[in-house]
């Protein structure tokens, strides 16, 4: 065979990178995902883990703003506070409940609205349902003292109506006023919390598939058996969602208190508040705020494993 007929040589095989280039490749990719997650370990940690570590020191301390303040590992504080406070503890978790239940209750019925039958008007209401945010939080509650006013027209029709005479036979209400009672910080809390369940509400009745209402019209299901077989169980992650963002802040709330109770109806926020910045009594705030987040870290915990689903647990 000559040299023009002979084939040509394969090329030579690339050479494989040395084993230790390999492992370096292999750990710049298993350390990016931490690298990711550096600014937000960084920000939890200023901001989250560092502030609970300086009210853990302030919760064990004694002495007095004039003297000053030393850590004495006196745990007393937590159940004196416990002792003294413990109705503050059960109003607020009663209030934010009934509130939570409020907020279901109508928010429900209007992001099922949304979601099925808005059509085209979707977008609009979504936004009439966030505008409230674009407003302080303050002027909003600043807003409900007028409009439960004892001579507005709220007040008044419900003086018409005789549902005053209920309401304070009811011991939620006195006489024939709203202001400084607890419906007016029911209302109140719901009012500005409602979009915190509206929201999640939408947003798990905006995933079920129509197709599912259709099937089961076709098997001859009512409306009510449609609802209650197919739409609110698909609708669980949203209700349980909505549930928590709406208890969680308004447990811990006392701008409402504040402004349309009275002192007879303070939340523990609204001691805590007084603790911090009135009486000056630091280490007692600091049990307080640490006790209102053990109660609220327990009902979580028990809501989320009796009602949660696998979204969410």
């Amino acid at each position: 065979m000559s040299a023009a007929t002979q084939p040509a040589p394969a090329p030579a095989a690339a050479a494989p990178p040395p084993p230790e280039a390999v492992r370096r490749a292999a750990a710049r990719r298993r350390r990016v995902p931490y690298l990711l997650l550096l600014a937000g370990v960084a920000w939890l940690l200023v901001f989250f883990v560092a502030p609970m570590v300086y009210q853990a020191s302030t919760s064990v301390q004694t002495g007095t703003l004039e003297d000053g303040f030393k850590v004495t590992w006196h745990f007393a504080t937590y159940w004196d506070a416990l002792s003294e406070y413990w109705p503050h503890f059960v109003r607020s978790l009663v209030y934010a409940a009934v509130a939570t239940a409020l907020c279901l209750l109508i928010g429900y019925p209007l992001a099922y609205t949304i979601a099925f039958r808005a059509g085209r008007w979707r977008n609009l209401v979504l936004v009439l349902v966030i505008a409230p945010f674009f407003t302080s939080f303050l002027i909003r509650t600043l807003a409900w003292e007028t409009i439960l006013a004892d001579q507005g027209p709220v007040v008044s029709l419900l003086n018409d109506l005789h549902v005053l005479d209920v309401t304070s036979w009811l011991r939620i209400t006195q006489g024939h006023r709203v202001l400084a009672t607890p419906l007016a910080v029911v209302c109140g809390l719901t009012y500005n919390f409602l979009p915190f369940m509206i929201l999640p509400l939408y947003t798990s009745l905006e995933r079920v598939d129509g197709r599912l209402h259709e099937a089961a019209g076709d098997l001859y299901a009512t409306p009510l058996t449609v609802f209650r077989k197919v739409t609110f169980p698909l609708s669980m992650p949203g209700v349980v969602a909505g549930t928590l963002l709406t208890f969680i802040p308004a447990s811990g709330d006392y701008i409402n208190a504040e402004l349309l109770g009275s002192t007879n109806q303070q939340m523990i926020g609204n001691v805590i508040e007084a603790q911090f910045l009135r009486v000056l009594d630091y280490p007692t705030a600091a049990a307080l705020s640490f006790i209102l987040m053990a109660v609220i870290l327990a009902v979580v915990t028990v809501y989320i494993r009796r009602a949660g689903t696998e979204e969410l647990v």
